[in-house]
């Protein structure tokens, strides 16, 4: 007999840790005039991936719309609040790490994009170590979270990427 994975909308008041269920997160990368792309430094108390580089943004709360998400996680994590169609959804889709508890268990990801003329001087940090704009050059030199070590090399090699330049 084998057990049925327990996806997003079989526990939808998040009652599972992530790792047992299936999470909607969301993510955000912020382009600023230079082109260089803001992540976070998390700290030693982060519950997922201490200590490593990553995006902004986090799980969408029960019954929370993708883009209200989006604009908590950012205003929480670094004070911004950006205007209306300054960030777009670049990936809109299922992404799952191999910590999960089971097969069959996935995540969704909305991971929004766009460029804003800010410095690390805008930035309010609210959680983790820093956060702040990374020359990508430098990159492939920072110790990144499972999700930003997907995310981040395909968006600086997207077209997308290219026109926030």
């Amino acid at each position: 007999m084998s057990a049925t994975p327990v996806g997003r909308h079989d526990d939808p008041e998040h009652l599972l840790p992530c790792p047992e269920r299936g999470c909607d997160i969301v993510g955000i990368i912020v382009v600023d005039a230079r082109g260089w792309v803001l992540l976070q430094e998390r700290d030693e108390h982060a519950p997922v991936a201490p200590d490593k580089w990553g995006l902004v943004g986090g799980h969408v709360d029960p019954g929370e719309p993708f883009p209200d998400a989006m604009r908590r996680e950012l205003a929480e994590e670094t004070g911004l609040r950006l205007p209306e169609g300054t960030l777009r959804i670049w990936y809109d889709g299922d992404h799952t790490p191999e910590t999960k508890a089971r097969l069959g268990v996935r995540n969704r990801w909305q991971l929004w994009v766009g460029r804003a003329d800010l410095t690390d001087e805008d930035i309010v940090l609210g959680e983790g170590r820093q956060i702040v704009f990374v020359d990508p050059a430098r990159v492939p030199e920072l110790d990144l979270a499972e999700a930003a070590a997907w995310f981040v090399p395909r968006f600086l090699a997207s077209e997308e990427y290219a026109a926030l330049r």
